[in-house]
């Protein structure tokens, strides 16, 4: 297991296992994509309470969710780097922060967008906005750092103790609406429970989180294999690779 886990983290086995990954990927996106959008805004019926609004879920709740699910891998990429200094793991926190500050950058204004209607408002102090604003702005910290200081291992072990420092962020982002009295809503798609929404609306909004997941690994993929040319350009392998 452990050598495994060594060989997978190797820049160039990644880069080329990536290579295999990232056609599918991208072909299953584009085919839950595909299906979400026309299942999510043409088939499924409008909401009761809702209308036609509910649709913009399927944009909102996705991005919600990949905006702290990029997160949590990026904290745990950045607990491998600190503990075992894998270089790989620093690679994917690069590749991964500005996906996860667009993923929740979409998110914010989704959920604007969705506020206005149903609560009359663009943005209130609601829990479970405001921590999604501070988990934006830890995105924006991690890039931040990684610009402003000039040696890359420097700045890769900055990032990454923000990373787990901010990890405290993520429980707070989703437990609030218990917490607290929010004007959000509770969570309707569960692990533990039901699902609070009709099968016709529940299916497209399966796919279209699953096409945002592949969306973020082939990116995500793509992203890692321009960092590690970038990175290994003075080793043989990646010469050979550039001279074919």
């Amino acid at each position: 297991m452990w050598l495994w886990f060594h060989k997978l983290a190797s820049p160039k086995n990644f880069y080329q296992i990536a290579n295999k990954i990232i056609p599918w990927t991208a072909i299953i996106c584009l085919l839950l994509f595909g299906y979400g959008l026309i299942g999510g805004l043409l088939l499924a019926p409008p909401d009761y309470q809702q209308g036609d609004a509910f649709r913009i879920i399927y944009i909102h709740v996705p991005s919600a969710f990949l905006s702290m699910m990029v997160y949590i891998c990026m904290a745990i990429a950045a607990a491998v780097h600190l503990i075992w200094r894998i270089k790989l793991a620093d690679i994917i926190i690069a590749a991964s922060a500005p996906l996860g500050a667009g993923f929740t950058f979409l998110a914010l204004l989704t959920g604007s967008l969705w506020g206005k209607p149903m609560w009359g408002t663009w943005w209130v102090w609601d829990a479970r906005l405001t921590s999604e604003l501070i988990l934006l702005f830890l995105y924006l910290g991690v890039m931040a750092l990684r610009s402003a200081i000039p040696l890359q291992e420097s700045a890769g072990r900055a990032s990454a103790i923000l990373l787990v420092v901010g990890i405290i962020n993520i429980p707070i982002i989703h437990y609030s609406v218990y917490w607290w009295n929010t004007l959000h809503q509770g969570d309707t798609l569960t692990l533990t429970g039901p699902s609070l929404i009709a099968p016709g609306m529940l299916h497209p909004l399966l796919a279209m989180m699953a096409a945002f997941i592949c969306y973020y690994v082939t990116v995500m993929l793509m992203r890692t294999r321009t960092q590690i040319l970038q990175r290994e350009k003075k080793s043989q392998w990646v010469q050979e690779l550039l001279s074919n």
